[in-house]
């Protein structure tokens, strides 16, 4: 009985090895890490910052139709529900700020894991208010729980101030 490394195919089998190794290490050349990393901030950022312009009729002015939307439109779809939002300008007021603030943050990359959290806790609101939104919103959870899982990378604020303080990253 002949072992696997005495096989006449051994050597095609480790030439095939190697060419697959060089081709995977070429393929993950073209998407470094903190590329990775910061694409995802962005990508995260850019469907919040949209929906919280929207929200806004000038500085911590809220537009009617935020308002009205929390008031008459979004319901919290629980068990025994859909029900009202209590305090739709309150809620209205923090979903605008949240909109507005995180995304910046995540683009920043400061504060990166603590902006990403609150994008995922928005997320879950959002999917409680338009439950048939879910695979757009399994996206956006997806990237949120990919950025507090890896960081915001080197290409960050987050890092520069580390750097800068000495501190080991996380």
């Amino acid at each position: 009985m002949t072992s696997i490394s005495q096989a006449p195919e051994s050597g095609t089998l480790s030439t095939l090895a190697r060419l697959l190794d060089k081709a995977e290490r070429l393929v993950s050349s073209v998407a470094p890490p903190s590329l990775v990393q910061l694409v995802l901030r962005f990508a995260l950022a850019v469907p919040f910052w949209k929906s919280g312009i929207l929200k806004w009729d000038g500085f911590l002015h809220l537009s009617d139709t935020a308002v009205s939307l929390f008031t008459d439109e979004f319901m919290l779809h629980l068990p025994g529900g859909p029900y009202p939002f209590p305090a739709p300008a309150v809620m209205a007021f923090l979903s605008g700020c949240g909109e507005i603030i995180f995304p910046v943050l995540l683009v920043l990359g400061l504060g990166t894991r603590f902006a990403a959290l609150g994008l995922l806790a928005m997320t879950l609101i959002v999917e409680l208010t338009v439950p048939d939104g879910w695979p757009i919103h399994l996206t956006w959870a997806a990237m949120a729980l990919a950025i507090i899982a890896g960081g915001p990378g080197r290409l960050s604020l987050d890092q520069l101030i580390r750097r800068r303080l000495g501190l080991a990253a996380p």
